[in-house]
C-alpha cells in the first residue's frame, strides 16, 4: 500500500522507530534493549558458511559432514517458515518476560478497515471479536456495562503526559504517529480504555516508567460503538504507579472538516493543499489515541515530520529543527501547560505570515496564504489582536500563559474560528479583511470573532469547564466579551449597552421562547449529546445570562470575581458552582449578602425565560401586581418534560423598573420578584404616568403592561421618545412584536409603536424594528394581502430615507469610520426599503449595478453593497445574475465572495435558483460551509422556499453525511430551512419527512416542528386581525 511503501522509503525518525517499523514489517519484534524488551525474539537464518576441509580427510568423513549441514539447514529452514505461519495466522508472537507487544488491534466484525490495513489482518482479528462478545457477555451476566461500552471513560487512570510523533504525507494525505502516554493508576484495573477513532493500529506496548519492566498484552481491539481503543492486560496495573502506554498507529488526512483534514486553496494557478485540525468538542480521538475528555488534562509534547516544503504549527513554539537530506524536516515543540485535548491543534501548510508583539513580549503572529499576506488582508487581525491580549491581560490581571499566539487563516473550516491555546485558527471571512473592499459590518464581524477567540484563551484553555454539560461556561463568557473587548477598541459604538441587545438577546429569545428548548447547563451522556450542547442557547443565553449578572453585582466587583476565579482555577478544570462561589465571596467582601447560587440556579437549570406583567391596582394607588410567567410562544406546544409543565416555572427576576411622564422619567429603583405574582408599592405613581421596566433590557425577560400603560408609552414615543432611553426603545419595540406574535398582546399594538420611527436618529431602535420585522414579514409575503403589510412599513421608513440619502463611494477613505451609528443607520434604512420595495431605492440599486457592468469598475459604496447586489440580482436580468456568478469566481477578497455568492440567492428567476442549489453541493465551486448559507438564502426568498424545502428534504442524506458531526451546522440548516414554512401542507410534510428519517438531529427537527406549528396557528388566529387593522389605518 501506499503509506507502507512510503514509509520503508523515508528516513528513520529515530534508530528506534527503524527498527520497530522493519520489524513489524516483517512479523517480528525487533525491539531494542530496555523496558520494551522482549525475552524472545524470532529465530535468525542461519548465515551461509564456507567449510575448508582438509583435503586428507578420509572421503566418507567428508560426505557425513557434508550430510549433516543440510539437515541443519533444512530444520532452520522449516522452524522460520512456521513461525512466519503463526504470526499470519495470530498476530505477532507472544513474549515471556518484562515486555509487552500485541499488534494491530482488531475492530469488531463490521467496522470497517482502517486505512493501510490487509485483509489478512482482518480476518485474523474474527477470534479476537469472539472473545470480545465473551468478555462483553460476561459483563452482562454481572449486570455492568464493559468499561468500553460506557459513555464516558473509565476513572481509574489519568494521562500525565504526552509524547506525540506525527509523520504527515501531503502528497497522499495519510499521516502516521507514535504517542506515548505517562499514565497514572488510581484504581487497579487490567483494562485501559481511551479514544481513538477511523485510524488502524499497528501496535501497543505497555511498560512501567522504571526499570522494573513491562506488563503482558493479552489483546487490544477499537470499538467504534463508544469511539475507544481497549487494551486487556495480563495483570492488573498497580495503584499509585505510573507506566507508559504506547500506540504506533496511522490514518488519513480527512477530505471532511473535522479530525485532521486537509484543505486547499490556488496560487498563480495551482492547487496547494495544507492540514488542519479541528478537535472541538470530541474529535482528537480521530488524530491520535488519546483521553479526549476535558477533564483530562495533561502536558503535551508534539514532533511534527514533514516535507521541506511545508512549514507545521502547533500550540507551543518550535525548539528545534532537524532537517534529513531527502527534503524532510522534523519540527520539535516545546512542551505545553496543561491542557485538554479539545483545543491542542497543529497544522501542516506553506503560509506566509506578519509578526507583531505585545508590551509583555508575546508573539503574535498571523498566517495565511502568500498573497493574502502580500496584500495586507491580515494586517488589521494581527494589530487589534496585539491591542486585545494586552486588554484582556489588563481585564483579568492574568497574564496570557503561552510566549506565543498563531493565529492561522484557512479556505476550509467547519465554524468561523476555534480558540486552540497558541493556535487558533480562523475560516478566511472572519480574519482576511481588505480596506479597500470591506464595509463597516464585515469589519464589525472580524473584530467580534477575533475578541471571542481571544477571549478563549482564558475561559476555556487556562480554566476548562469539567464536562460538556456547562459549555457556556467558556462559551458565554467569549459570547459576552465580544462586546466588552469591541468596545475597548471603538468605545464610542456602545456594543455592549446596545447592539448587545438586538444581536443576543432578542435573537436567543427567539430560540428560548420554544417549549423545546433546553435549559444553558444540561445533561450530557451520550456522546451524540455533546454536539447537542453547542448552539445558541448555550452561546446567546449564556452570554445575556452574564450580562444580567454583571449588572445587578456592578460591573467592578463582577471584575473582582471573575479575575479571582480564573487565578483560583488556571491550569484546572472548573464547574458553574465554582463561578457562583467565587462571585458570591466577591460580593461579600464589599457587604452584599446573595446566594449567587441560588439565583442562578434558576436561571440556568430551566429552560426558557419569564415574561413579567405590570398591572396597575384599580383600587389601591400607588400600588401594581407584578406576575411572572414562562413566555412561550405556542401555548399548546406540548412541555418538553411533561411533569415539568409551564406553571411550575419560577425565577428570581432582578427587575429594575422606573416612573416617566412627558418630559422626564426618574432613577432605577430594583425589585426582586420571586413569587408567581406580588403587589409593590411605587411612590409618584400619577395619573399621567407610565411605567418602564427591565431599564436597558440588562435582564433576561420580557415585560408586559395592561393596555393602558402601552397606550402611555405609544404615546410618549410620538411626542419625545428621548425622554426613554435607546436600549429601552429598541427594547419596547422588541417585545411588542414578539408578545404579539406568542398572543399576549393585540396585533396592532407594535406596529402603532414603530409609527414614531420617522423622528428616530439612533440606529438601534431601528435595529430592532428591522429584525422583529423580518418574521412577521415571512410569515406574510405569500399572502395575497402581502401588499397592505408591504405598504405600510414603507409609510415608515419613507421620511427617514429621504433623509438620510445613499451614501457617496468612500474607497479612499478610512474604514473604520467615527460616523458608525449613523452610517448603520443609513444602511439599515435603505436595506428596508429596498426590501419593501421603495421605487427609488429600486432604481438607485439598478443604476449603480448597470454602472458597474457598463465600467467594469465597481463604484458601489461599501456599506451598502449586498443590499445593492441583492436587490440588483432581484429586479434585472438574468445577464445580471450571470455577471454576479462571474465576478464570484473570480475576485480573491473573501468578504466579496462572500456577499457575492449571498446576491445570487435572491433571484426571482426559480431555474437560477435551482441551478445555485444543485451547485452549491459542488465543493469546487462552494466551500462545505458556505453551501448551508446558500440553501437557507434561498430558503429565505419567498420565490425560492419551497424549492430549498424539496431540495433539502430529497439531498438529506448528502448533507447530513456532510455536516452531521459539525457541531450545530445541521441545526443552523434544518432551522434555516424550516422556520418560515407556515402552512398546514408544509407542517404535514415535515412531519412526514421526519417520519422517513428519524436518525439524526431530532432536538433540531423537534424545534422545527414547534416553530411551524406556531407559523400555522399564528396565521389561522391573528392573521386576519392584523390585516383589518392594516387596511383602517391606511384609509386614516
Amino acid at each position: 500500500m501506499a503509506l507502507e511503501d512510503k514509509r520503508e522509503k523515508r528516513p528513520p525518525v529515530t534508530p528506534m522507530m527503524i527498527e520497530e517499523e522493519a520489524a513489524l514489517r516483517n512479523g517480528s519484534r525487533g525491539l531494542p534493549p530496555g523496558p520494551w524488551a522482549e525475552a524472545a525474539g524470532p529465530r535468525p537464518r542461519t548465515t551461509e558458511r564456507h567449510i575448508a576441509v582438509h583435503k586428507r580427510l578420509v572421503l566418507g568423513f567428508a560426505v557425513s559432514i557434508l550430510a549433516l549441514l543440510a539437515v541443519t539447514m533444512i530444520a532452520v529452514l522449516l522452524s522460520v517458515r512456521f513461525e512466519e505461519c503463526g504470526a499470519a495466522a495470530d498476530g505477532p508472537p507472544r513474549a515471556s518476560g518484562n515486555g509487552s507487544l500485541s499488534g494491530a488491534a482488531r475492530q469488531p466484525p463490521g467496522a470497517g478497515q482502517p486505512p493501510g490495513r490487509p485483509e489478512e489482518e482482518a480476518r485474523g482479528g474474527e477470534a479476537a471479536a469472539e472473545k470480545e462478545e465473551e468478555e462483553e457477555e460476561e459483563w452482562q451476566r454481572r449486570r455492568e456495562l464493559p468499561p468500553w461500552a460506557r459513555p464516558r471513560l473509565p476513572r481509574h487512570l489519568r494521562p500525565l503526559h504526552y509524547n506525540l510523533m506525527l509523520s504527515a504525507f501531503m502528497e497522499n494525505f495519510t499521516f502516521s504517529g507514535e504517542v506515548n502516554v505517562q499514565l497514572e493508576v488510581r484504581n487497579a484495573s487490567r483494562y485501559i480504555v481511551l479514544h481513538a477513532h477511523r485510524m488502524h493500529i499497528e501496535a501497543v506496548r505497555v511498560a512501567e516508567d522504571k526499570l522494573a519492566g513491562g506488563v503482558r498484552v493479552a489483546r487490544s481491539f477499537l470499538y467504534p460503538q463508544t469511539q475507544v481503543f481497549v487494551v486487556v492486560l495480563n495483570r492488573s496495573l498497580e495503584v499509585q504507579r505510573s507506566y507508559n502506554l504506547k500506540i504506533i498507529y496511522n490514518a488519513l488526512i480527512e477530505n471532511e472538516l473535522l479530525g485532521f483534514f486537509r484543505s486547499s486553496y490556488v496560487l498563480h494557478g495551482e492547487r496547494r493543499f495544507l492540514g488542519v485540525t479541528q478537535f472541538s468538542p470530541t474529535h482528537a480521538r480521530k488524530a491520535f489515541p488519546c483521553f479526549d475528555e476535558p477533564i483530562y488534562k495533561a502536558t503535551f509534547k508534539i514532533s511534527i515530520r514533514h516535507q521541506a516544503t511545508y512549514l507545521s504549527l502547533s500550540n507551543m513554539p518550535v525548539e528545534t529543527s532537524v532537517f534529513e537530506e531527502d527534503g524532510w524536516v522534523t519540527d520539535h515543540f516545546s512542551q505545553t501547560p496543561l491542557m485538554s485535548t479539545y483545543y491542542l491543534a497543529w497544522a501542516v501548510c506553506n503560509f506566509t505570515y506578519r509578526e507583531t508583539v505585545t508590551k509583555s513580549g508575546v508573539v503574535v503572529r498571523l498566517y495565511a496564504r502568500p498573497d493574502a499576506i502580500r496584500r495586507g488582508s491580515g494586517d488589521y487581525a494581527l494589530n487589534i489582536t496585539r491591542r486585545l491580549i494586552e486588554f484582556y491581560e489588563d481585564y483579568f490581571k492574568v497574564p496570557y500563559s503561552l510566549p506565543k499566539l498563531d493565529l492561522l487563516a484557512v479556505p476550509k473550516h467547519p465554524y468561523a474560528a476555534m480558540e486552540n491555546w497558541g493556535l487558533s485558527v480562523f475560516v478566511e471571512q472572519r480574519i482576511l479583511l481588505d480596506p479597500s473592499i470591506s464595509s463597516i459590518s464585515y469589519l464589525l464581524d472580524v473584530t467580534m470573532v477575533i475578541v471571542h477567540e481571544l477571549c478563549h484563551q482564558w475561559f476555556g484553555d487556562l480554566v476548562t469547564p469539567v464536562w460538556w454539560e456547562d459549555v457556556w461556561l467558556k462559551e458565554g463568557f467569549a459570547h459576552y466579551f465580544e462586546f466588552v473587548g469591541t468596545d475597548y477598541l471603538y468605545p464610542g459604538w456602545n456594543m455592549e449597552k446596545q447592539r448587545f441587545l438586538t444581536d443576543v438577546l432578542h435573537e436567543v429569545m427567539l430560540l428560548d421562547g420554544l417549549a423545546s428548548s433546553h435549559p444553558v447547563s444540561q445533561e450530557v451522556q451520550q456522546a451524540a449529546d455533546i454536539d447537542r450542547v453547542f448552539d445558541w442557547i448555550a452561546y446567546k443565553k449564556g452570554a445575556a445570562l452574564i450580562r444580567m449578572l454583571a449588572n445587578f453585582m456592578g460591573h467592578s466587583v463582577f471584575q473582582v470575581g471573575l479575575q479571582d476565579y480564573l487565578t483560583i482555577h488556571k491550569y484546572g478544570n472548573a464547574a458553574r458552582n465554582d463561578l457562583w462561589n467565587t462571585l458570591s465571596k466577591a460580593l461579600k467582601r464589599v457587604g452584599k449578602s446573595v446566594n449567587i447560587q441560588e439565583v442562578m440556579d434558576q436561571w440556568t437549570l430551566q429552560m426558557g425565560y419569564p415574561v413579567i406583567t405590570i398591572l396597575g391596582n384599580e383600587t389601591t394607588d400607588n400600588v401594581i401586581v407584578i406576575s411572572q410567567a414562562r413566555f412561550v410562544y405556542d401555548s399548546d406546544a406540548k412541555p418538553k418534560d411533561p411533569a415539568f409543565g409551564d406553571n411550575s416555572y419560577l425565577w428570581q427576576i432582578p427587575l429594575t423598573i422606573a416612573v416617566g411622564n412627558t418630559s422626564h422619567i426618574s432613577s432605577e429603583a430594583i425589585i426582586w420578584v420571586s413569587n408567581k405574582s406580588e403587589h409593590h408599592r411605587i411612590p409618584a405613581l400619577e395619573e399621567a404616568s407610565w411605567l418602564l421596566g427591565n431599564i436597558n433590557q440588562t435582564g433576561y425577560f420580557r415585560v408586559n403592561y395592561d393596555i393602558r400603560n402601552w397606550r402611555l408609552l405609544i404615546n410618549q414615543l410620538t411626542r419625545n421618545h428621548e425622554v426613554i432611553s435607546v436600549s429601552n426603545r429598541a427594547g419596547l419595540i422588541d417585545d411588542a412584536f414578539n408578545l404579539a406574535r406568542a398572543g399576549y398582546l393585540p396585533q396592532n399594538i407594535p406596529l402603532e409603536i414603530i409609527r414614531y420611527l420617522s423622528e428616530e436618529k439612533d440606529f438601534l431602535p431601528w435595529h430592532a424594528a428591522s429584525r422583529a420585522l423580518y418574521p412577521l414579514d415571512k410569515l406574510l409575503d405569500r399572502t395575497e394581502n402581502y401588499n397592505i403589510f408591504n405598504e405600510y412599513i414603507l409609510r415608515q421608513v419613507a421620511s427617514m430615507y429621504l433623509k438620510l440619502g445613499w451614501p457617496t463611494n468612500n474607497l479612499n477613505k478610512s474604514l473604520v469610520q467615527a460616523s458608525y451609528q449613523h452610517e448603520e443607520l443609513r444602511r439599515e434604512v435603505i436595506m428596508l426599503a429596498c426590501s419593501f420595495g421603495n421605487k427609488h431605492c429600486h432604481q438607485q440599486a439598478a443604476t449603480l449595478i448597470s454602472d458597474w457592468i457598463s465600467s467594469n469598475r465597481n463604484r458601489i459604496p461599501l456599506n451598502v453593497r449586498d443590499i445593492v447586489y441583492c436587490t440588483g440580482v432581484s429586479l434585472m436580468d438574468e445577464d445580471v445574475w450571470e455577471f454576479i456568478w462571474m465576478k464570484f469566481h473570480s475576485t480573491t477578497a473573501v468578504s466579496e465572495k462572500k456577499i457575492l455568492l449571498e446576491a445570487l440567492t435572491c433571484s426571482d428567476d426559480r431555474n437560477l435558483l435551482n441551478r445555485l442549489l444543485n451547485l452549491s453541493l459542488n465543493s469546487e465551486v462552494v466551500l462545505d460551509q458556505d453551501a448551508i448559507d446558500v440553501i437557507i438564502h434561498v430558503a429565505r426568498n419567498p420565490h425560492g422556499r419551497d424549492l430549498a424545502w424539496k431540495f433539502f428534504r430529497e439531498k438529506w442524506k448528502i448533507l447530513n453525511a456532510r455536516y452531521g458531526e459539525a457541531l450545530f451546522m445541521n441545526s443552523k440548516l434544518i432551522s434555516g430551512v424550516t422556520e418560515f414554512l407556515n402552512t398546514e401542507e408544509e407542517l404535514r410534510e415535515l412531519k412526514n419527512f421526519i417520519k422517513s428519517y428519524e436518525e439524526g438531529a431530532a432536538a433540531s427537527f423537534s424545534r422545527a416542528v414547534e416553530t411551524v406549528e406556531a407559523n400555522v396557528r399564528w396565521q389561522r388566529l391573528y392573521k386576519e386581525e392584523l390585516f383589518q387593522w392594516l387596511r383602517k389605518s391606511l384609509t386614516h
